[in-house]
């Protein structure tokens, strides 16, 4: 799938909010065409997942968090917001709503002196209210935490998170747990966070549709700010990855990733997605950085297809690998293996 950006603008790794910037990805809220760009992305490429950024304060009109439980989301705001959920629904896809903040708020860290957990498992709870009835909803807790200075602490704050989806009544749908590092792919297993997010259970004590979420761009510093790749990093990433998965029973969403429209990044990022594509066991799907309000032209990771709605024309690392690999029609070079015990 892709992620269809816009309603995140303004947000930045500190989670500050620069509200003035939201674009959201919709014509009739004066942005790009968002809905158009799923529907192509459903019907003519048959990518199935679109994952939807968005900040908390976008959500609830605010850049000041109040007490404990009296952070309601604005009515107003949640209504621009539920037309981008709703034009993915439509679609058939699986919807990730995703929050945006790096695990913070205005620098503040969850559960670590900033927000508490009480603030954060109320903001799911309103969120998976609405969405309870949903099976195609997919609960995205936290985008790229980072500089996490106690990790089993952050699993009590993704337990809390977890705890007030279920009790909300969003019993079967997925969740998404993120790590630190930016919740890398690379280091999710040695840096601590997929032995504490281990533990983070249902309410049945289960681990039942808790999906750990992580992230990998094939740029030189996994930042996804430069256009050229350098790795498909499948040795030092990805197998390993996989392996703690298979060993453990557990999966994992790969939910941003990406590279340039460049002869590189097309024959690396191709061979990534066709290691994951061969290991559907360890690996639930992938997502692609992004789509939504960038500009097919000028952004350096664009996947924003070309022309309008019934007129669009995929950028060459959406046709050749999101699309490519999984139809027989990418350039990947890299011989189809999985993992086995």
């Amino acid at each position: 799938g892709v992620n269809i950006a816009g309603f995140d603008f303004g947000a930045d790794i500190t989670g500050t909010a620069n509200l003035t910037n939201v674009n959201p990805p919709l014509t009739a809220l004066g942005g790009s065409d968002g809905a158009g760009q799923m529907t192509h992305f459903f019907k003519q490429d048959g990518l199935n997942v679109f994952r939807l950024p968005v900040s908390w304060q976008f959500l609830i009109n605010s850049n000041i968090l109040l007490g404990t439980f009296i952070n309601a989301l604005d009515a107003k705001n949640v209504v621009k917001y539920d037309q981008l959920v709703q034009a993915c629904l439509s679609t058939g896809a699986k919807c990730i709503i995703d929050i945006h903040n790096y695990a913070r708020f205005n620098n503040e860290l969850i559960g670590q002196g900033g927000p508490t957990n009480a603030q954060f498992a109320d903001l799911w709870a309103q969120i998976a209210t609405v969405y309870k009835a949903e099976p195609n909803i997919i609960f995205g807790l936290m985008n790229e935490p980072h500089n996490i200075p106690d990790m089993s602490i952050w699993a009590d704050t993704v337990q809390a998170a977890v705890t007030a989806i279920r009790q909300a009544g969003a019993t079967t749908q997925m969740v998404l747990l993120p790590g630190n590092n930016f919740t890398s792919a690379q280091t999710f297993v040695s840096n601590g966070s997929a032995g504490n997010l281990s533990r983070v259970h249902n309410l049945d004590g289960s681990n039942t549709s808790l999906i750990f979420d992580v992230h990998k761009y094939l740029d030189s510093d996994n930042s996804g700010t430069h256009t050229e790749c350098t790795s498909n990093h499948i040795a030092d990433t990805f197998m390993p990855l996989a392996m703690f998965l298979k060993a453990n029973n557990r999966m994992a969403f790969l939910t941003e990733t990406g590279g340039g429209n460049t002869a590189l990044c097309l024959t690396d990022f191709c061979n990534t997605l066709t290691f994951i594509n061969a290991n559907p066991d360890t690996y639930l799907g992938y997502v692609g950085w992004a789509a939504g309000g960038f500009s097919p032209s000028t952004y350096n990771l664009t996947m924003t297809p070309i022309g309008s709605s019934g007129n669009f024309t995929d950028q060459p690392i959406v046709a050749q690998c999101l699309v490519g690999t999984r139809n027989g029609r990418g350039i990947a070079s890299f011989k189809k293996r999985s993992i086995s015990r």
